[in-house]
């Protein structure tokens, strides 16, 4: 009997897993507004009431693939005390500091790119949405801007580049919009993707070409 419960949290935690994996793979496929609770549940395999017990709301259950695909786990854990972060900052090397940069966003996008643009579309016509991709917008220019901070700490930025300018340059170059361009309209790998974005991160912030 002591084992029940732990028993039924297990499986409560991987019908809740089954529930966001299916969610992701509708949102991509047929956008937010073209996927439904009932067709959520018939891709995970349980009943409707089930995804509503779970989550209450289409827009809900938006919230947790994007909290969990973009972290990567289910941890509470902010992204500036992630350990990609913190190597980024730890790095003595300003180039080093942007490959780990790099590296943390490619890591995001091959997990997660697909449904920010699945996110960003939604927004154009979903007032529901819009307060979601903004607040996203706004989480990614700062864990720039805190990044552009601990670079300018280690080597001063070329002549005429503020740090706020850097820190938009950042944002932009690192921005989910251009890995969906590259990699999912050009077909770039996401490696080519990370070198391109990384030589243009050191010789507009570091100044070198």
């Amino acid at each position: 009997m002591a084992g029940k419960p732990g028993v039924r949290r297990q499986r409560s935690n991987e019908t809740r897993a089954r529930l966001l994996d299916a969610s992701l793979r509708l949102f991509v496929e047929h956008g937010y507004d073209g996927t439904t609770i009932e067709a959520i549940a018939r891709e995970a395999g349980v009943a409707v009431q089930t995804v509503y017990f779970k989550f209450g709301t289409k827009f809900t259950i938006l919230k947790e693939v994007l909290d969990v695909r973009i972290a990567g786990d289910e941890r509470p854990i902010p992204t500036m005390e992630r350990e990609w972060f913190r190597d980024a900052v730890a790095a003595e090397d300003p180039r080093e500091q942007l490959r780990h940069q790099v590296a943390g966003a490619r890591e995001i996008y091959e997990r997660v790119g697909a449904m920010l643009e699945v996110l960003r579309n939604a927004a154009l016509n979903n007032e529901e949405i819009t307060p979601l991709w903004e607040r996203n917008k706004e989480q990614r220019f700062e864990v720039q801007a805190q990044l552009v901070k601990a670079l300018a700490e280690k080597q001063p930025f070329p002549p005429g580049l503020s740090a706020d300018r850097a820190a938009d340059i950042s944002y932009t170059l690192l921005g989910p919009e251009i890995y969906h361009l590259l990699v999912t309209e050009r077909g770039w790998s996401s490696q080519e993707w990370a070198d391109w974005v990384h030589d243009g991160l050191c010789r507009h912030l570091v100044g070198e070409s």
